[in-house]
């Protein structure tokens, strides 16, 4: 089952009642002209166990700790967001799975020449998919980049992720030939840090619940870092990202600011369709499938990571 993302970007007051999210909006709540029967039209509700992420991305929300308790019972990956709607935190449930404590000894006991295969396998996916995205979007010839996915070794020894991520993001925007990659750069970097804060959710998410602690990384280890994991895994999914936010830029011009259009847009993240195992699926389903079998991989049952393949 898809789950849904909902993003609230006015004033709501949210809380449960019958296992379902109650949407209010306050200032009718407060207007003592509106009639009774007016207020409960306002008034929206939706199954938690329909939600998989939720946006809360205005200083004016109100959540009551009884909707907050369903909505991280049932997995959700809460995302709020600063004075510029730019994400800043997550919250995700303590756990996810039946086996946990078997599976974080199995995450745990992990042998550094695994962690180092795991992440040749993510960088070589990672590199394969930037390429696709390269020849699919820009005239920029990408043999070089093909040569690079194939050439990775184990732990990516010769940093060709970072060679690889260079001539990327050198050629990926053509209309903007002196582009630079930063948290802080100029638009669109600004799309770029939202969408890939959706996707972080996503996979910390998927990771919660195949039962993984998303603070321990295969490659990521900054030690002020809670979701280094869920940084490793998501190397992959983000030319998805990239391609959704170069038909967004085709779309909107004007993307200078974070508009509630440009949000909209973004917010189809964990909906995209991928090709994952060589079927179609949701990203959300799809980064199920690379969890269950990171898992697999750390139990010894598998020996590669299924990510999705762009072509």
């Amino acid at each position: 089952m898809i789950k849904k993302t909902l993003c609230f970007s006015n004033p709501a007051y949210l809380s449960l009642r019958n296992a379902q999210l109650i949407i209010q909006i306050p200032d009718i709540e407060k207007n003592d002209t509106v009639t009774p029967e007016f207020k409960k039209m306002n008034e929206r509700t939706i199954p938690i166990e329909d939600i998989g992420v939720v946006v809360l991305d205005n200083r004016r929300i109100t959540i009551t700790t009884g909707a907050m308790e369903a909505l991280l019972e049932n997995n959700v990956a809460v995302i709020t967001c600063d004075c510029r709607s730019m994400p800043v935190g997550l919250m995700l449930p303590l756990y996810g799975n039946t086996v946990q404590n078997e599976r974080f000894r199995d995450q745990l006991d992990a042998s550094l020449p695994l962690r180092k295969q795991l992440w040749q396998q993510t960088i070589k996916q990672k590199i394969a998919n930037q390429e696709v995205i390269l020849r699919h979007y820009t005239e920029t010839e990408t043999r070089c980049m093909r040569v690079w996915a194939e050439e990775v070794r184990s732990g990516d020894a010769d940093n060709l992720e970072a060679r690889a991520a260079a001539f990327y993001w050198k050629n990926l925007f053509p209309s903007i030939p002196d582009f630079v990659r930063g948290r802080e750069g100029e638009p669109p970097n600004n799309l770029l840090n939202y969408g890939y804060a959706i996707l972080r959710g996503v996979i910390a998410r998927a990771l919660v619940s195949s039962g993984l602690l998303p603070t321990l990384g295969i490659h990521h280890h900054n030690r002020y870092n809670a979701y280094c994991l869920a940084d490793d895994i998501m190397e992959p999914y983000r030319p998805y990202v990239d391609e959704l936010v170069i038909k967004t830029m085709h779309k909107f011009p004007d993307y200078s600011e974070l508009t509630r259009e440009l949000k909209a847009e973004l917010l189809s993240i964990p909906v995209l369709d991928v090709t994952i195992d060589g079927k179609r699926s949701p990203l959300m389903i799809a980064a199920s499938q690379t969890t269950a079998s990171l898992y697999k991989c750390f139990s010894g049952e598998l020996r590669r990571i299924i990510y999705p393949q762009m072509n």
